[in-house]
């Protein structure tokens, strides 16, 4: 009895639930007696047997959407004034917006990144899908802050914009060169338009930054730029000064460097670089680019897609990269690797020399395509001076195509009868008069035994001769390292 009494109050309640609330099961019909009315009613299984007299009267009130409590952490450049048309001046509006998210109520959570970095706890500055037009370098108006976010718009330089500026900056005049300011700082989502004004990404003295599926052009100086600091990722973008898919007749007046590194261990990956005269320079060491497609501007025009200007140490991996008809050139590079990537339209690694170094180099397991007229797919640029240390050195494993292969080792046969036996290893060995190992077979037939020596290895040329004229054919192996 009293279970009985239980089910029948909580039925009383859904009764009175349904009679002053409007259901959100929409497959309900009711059945009510009123008075002398009856209406059909049907409730889904599995309680069809517990329908009763439920009552489809419209609530006499209603209940208001989902609203985001005033301590949200997102903040949203529209609600402070900002224009999503980009027809008027967002810069105050945006600033104003991004104050609040840094200084706002509850912006700080007491807790610390690295040291002396104060943590925001995730808060966001949301961009609401609109195009912006920013007439100043968009800053962050506090230093030592992290685990923040800009996301989610457009921003486009206004005509008014300093040509010497980014449009997204994590700098501050103040900085020290060997602080850290900033720290867990994620720029996504977003597409800038520098109108040709400036760049468009700065990071300056940060640590661990991520910049996300961006969508940078119309830069004169820099896409993105990176100076000192650690671990900035660059990841998913897109880059280039116009807007292009390649064969632009403005071509050569491409200008500008797609992403500008001057520091150590950053990444760059799943990007493309579709027009700069430089697709990335790195002037630092540990960095790493990989998964990269180049075709920022045609090297017989002047374009180079990468350009380590780090000689000494360079210390530079490049991995699963496509060069389209731009390359290569690495300055007296030290620790460098260049592997797994396709080079097209007589695209070439080219190694210059400052100092005449060049030591522990890998350009290994690549692909290489040309059009037939003689181009090196490894070439010394020694203009300024003639190579002298050369260490650890190793191209080879490279399949070419249309172009000339070079490599630091080289395998030939000769065959012949007589006493000295030549192989001419010169149009593939990479370094002139440069044999460091050399290994041969000498193969005759008939009941001779006639002695044979290494008789010179200059030029890249490899003599053998023996005390006995006979026939036979010599098999050769050389290597331009000693190790």
């Amino acid at each position: 009895m009293v279970a009985k009494a239980i089910t029948r109050i909580a039925w009383l309640v859904f009764i009175l639930i349904i009679d002053y609330g409007e259901s959100s099961y929409s497959d309900i019909t009711y059945h009510r007696r009123v008075g002398k009315t009856t209406d059909n009613f049907h409730v889904p299984e599995p309680y069809p047997h517990q329908a009763r007299q439920f009552s489809s009267v419209k609530s006499p009130f209603r209940i208001n959407p989902i609203v985001v409590p005033s301590s949200s952490r997102v903040y949203h450049v529209t609600e402070y004034g900002a224009d999503p048309t980009g027809k008027e001046d967002s810069t105050g509006a945006v600033e104003k917006a991004m104050r609040e998210a840094v200084y706002g109520h509850g912006s700080e959570s007491g807790q610390q990144l690295f040291s002396g970095i104060h943590d925001l706890g995730g808060s966001q500055l949301h961009l609401d899908g609109g195009t912006y037009r920013i007439s100043r370098p968009l800053r962050l108006p506090r230093l030592r802050v992290g685990n923040f976010m800009i996301h989610g718009g457009s921003l486009r330089a206004s005509e008014n914009f300093p040509s010497d500026g980014h449009v997204i900056e994590l700098w501050s005049p103040t900085t020290s060169p060997d602080s850290i300011s900033y720290e867990d700082i994620s720029i996504k989502d977003i597409m800038i338009d520098a109108n040709f004004r400036g760049g468009g990404i700065s990071v300056s003295n940060a640590l661990r930054t991520i910049i996300d599926n961006c969508y940078i052009s119309h830069f004169t100086t820099n896409g993105i730029y990176i100076q000192d600091g650690h671990e900035t990722f660059i990841r998913n973008s897109f880059i280039g000064q116009r807007i292009t898919v390649g064969g632009d007749p403005r071509e050569k007046d491409f200008s500008g460097i797609g992403i500008k590194i001057v520091g150590n261990d950053n990444a760059v990956t799943d990007a493309v670089i579709f027009s700069a005269s430089v697709g990335v320079m790195i002037i630092g060491q540990a960095n790493v680019l990989t998964g990269i497609h180049f075709y920022n501007k045609d090297a017989q025009l002047g374009g180079t897609g990468v350009y380590i200007k780090q000689p000494g140490l360079t210390q530079a991996r490049i991995t699963n990269c496509y060069f389209d008809y731009t390359g290569i050139i690495a300055e007296d590079p030290v620790q460098l690797q260049i592997a797994d990537s396709f080079f097209l339209g007589n695209a070439r690694v080219v190694i210059k020399s400052l100092d005449g170094v060049v030591c522990q180099v890998s350009i290994v397991d690549n692909m290489f395509t040309g059009d037939w007229t003689g181009a090196p797919i490894v070439e010394l640029d020694e203009a300024k001076s003639a190579f002298k240390i050369i260490e650890q050195v190793v191209v080879e494993r490279n399949i070419v195509r249309g172009m000339n292969l070079k490599s630091t080792i080289a395998k030939g046969l000769t065959s012949g009868k007589g006493t000295i036996w030549n192989v001419d290893l010169s149009d593939v060995l990479l370094f002139p008069n440069r044999i460091q190992d050399v290994r041969y077979t000498f193969q005759q037939g008939g009941g001779s035994f006639p002695i044979h020596v290494l008789r010179n290895v200059s030029e890249n040329r490899v003599t053998i001769e023996s005390n006995m004229h006979v026939s036979a054919t010599v098999y050769v192996y050389v290597d331009q390292n000693s190790y």
